[in-house]
């Protein structure tokens, strides 16, 4: 029977995937014993999944798990709480879930249940979540330290407080409430910095789906073409693969590539405009993060290929700074360094290049990082910078490196010819022990490349 419920954890709506398999249990055994050790003796750490969000009146929004309860889990169900309790002789990963539920079940699909949490999750005891609320108490007692997320979700801190004080309120009975909350991102977050080869294998899958949705949407491309045409292209093939977007498109043709998080899409392209979007496919959980910006009639104008060529240049030379050892702000000066010379070069700026960079010139036309952790967010979690100074690369981090160019329309300090050119050139970069792999390095990039593969579509 549980077995025959493995989709209500993994079929969920958001995150949909296969019965784990038996490595995958095992890596998610690995990952809390990991967790437990880091958190220690005495200590108890509570993760609760995300909540279920409505939309309108009885419709809810596509349900997303929570990336932490995911990664320690593989539970993609609403109305479930991880507990670790490290040293509980009973078990220390205990999942409170929903039971089976014939009749919600015929509405919303098949459930885990409590069996089903221990068989298929490999937990190491389950309750329903409705019992939570006489047992958890009995597992804070003796604890002296929560490991919790604290303010994410202000619900459940409310709920959590009412367990700790229903335990303090035992204190003269003997009970031995816990005395200290620690932040559980400080710890779970170091650990999903690091990729292991089965993440780094679902994240290469999720770029490769990625690449082939950028390249249906360059060979869709065609003057006169709606933004949301290309956006429904991109997310074709996505779905098509059993992923599904990461983030919302970004899809911009024209002076709208120049809003770095445009969102409408409902644009017309006209002839001769650059289109700029900014689209990733999740697999299995994992984010890929990928632009490109392309002409819609399959020709760069002499002033885009400069600007798109000058883009290309500045990725290069943070590519360049990726590997074990160099400090992940490198990559950003790198692109910095060669965007000021090549702006300054074109006549966009003016000065010289060491003072205008210590003027941060550059931010007229390149407003943000060259970068972001990827993993399970598409902006993931870790620190960038420790002790104050940037921390440094190690084998096993994956990051975007992203430089563009944006020339407002309306910025009547530079020359026409310069004006509504938006471009981003994005890719998503694995540190490896001898130095990197661009996860998503399949996908044409430089202006003749993208002008042969949409020449090439065309033919």
């Amino acid at each position: 029977m549980a077995r025959a419920a493995a989709s209500a954890c993994t079929e969920a709506a958001g995150v949909r995937m296969a019965a784990p398999t038996t490595s995958h249990r095992k890596a998610l055994a690995r990952r809390r014993q990991q967790l437990m050790q880091a958190a220690g003796d005495g200590s108890i750490l509570i993760l609760p999944a995300a909540p279920e969000r409505i939309r309108s009146r009885d419709t809810h929004y596509p349900y997303r798990q929570d990336s932490d309860f995911w990664y320690l889990t593989g539970c993609a169900e609403p109305d479930a709480v991880l507990v670790l309790v490290p040293g509980r002789k009973h078990g220390e990963a205990i999942l409170f879930c929903r039971e089976r539920d014939p009749e919600r079940e015929g509405w919303d699909g098949p459930r885990l249940g409590p069996d089903g949490a221990v068989e298929l999750l490999g937990m190491d005891d389950a309750y329903p979540i409705s019992d939570i609320d006489d047992i958890l108490p009995g597992l804070l007692e003796g604890r002296r330290r929560v490991h919790y997320h604290l303010g994410r979700d202000a619900d459940f801190d409310l709920t959590l407080i009412g367990w700790l004080n229903r335990v303090r309120a035992q204190a003269r009975q003997g009970a031995q409430p816990p005395q200290e909350f620690l932040e559980l991102g400080h710890l779970l977050d170091e650990m999903r910095l690091f990729k292991s080869a089965d993440e780094i294998e679902l994240m290469q899958r999720a770029a490769d789906i990625s690449v082939d949705a950028h390249r249906a949407a360059m060979r869709a491309a065609r003057a006169g073409i709606h933004e949301y045409e290309l956006q429904a292209e991109l997310e074709r093939v996505f779905r098509m693969h059993d992923a599904q977007p990461a983030y919302a498109s970004i899809v911009g043709a024209g002076a709208n590539a120049c809003v770095l998080h445009y969102r409408e899409n409902n644009a017309k392209s006209r002839d001769g405009d650059l289109v700029l979007i900014d689209a990733g496919a999740e697999y299995r959980g994992y984010a890929a993060d990928i632009t490109r910006t392309f002409p819609v009639n399959g020709r760069f104008r002499k002033e885009q290929r400069a600007l798109h060529d000058l883009v290309c240049a500045a990725q290069a030379a943070a590519l360049a700074q990726a590997r074990p050892g160099a400090a992940y702000e490198a990559g950003h000066d790198a692109a910095v360094a060669t965007l000021t010379e090549g702006l300054l070069s074109l006549g966009l700026l003016k000065g010289r290049l060491e003072a205008a960079i210590a003027r941060g010139d550059y931010k007229r036309f390149y407003r943000h990082k060259t970068g972001h952790w990827l993993g399970l967010d598409v902006h993931d979690v870790g620190e960038y910078r420790i002790d104050g100074e940037s921390r440094l690369l190690e084998p096993g981090m994956v990051f975007t490196l992203e430089p563009g160019l944006y020339i407002p329309s309306d910025d009547a300090s530079v020359p026409a010819k310069w004006r509504g050119i938006g471009i981003r050139i994005e890719d998503d970069v694995l540190v490896t022990a001898d130095g990197h792999r661009v996860l998503t390095g399949a996908l044409e990039r430089s202006a003749d490349e993208v002008e042969g593969l949409m020449a090439s579509a065309a033919a």
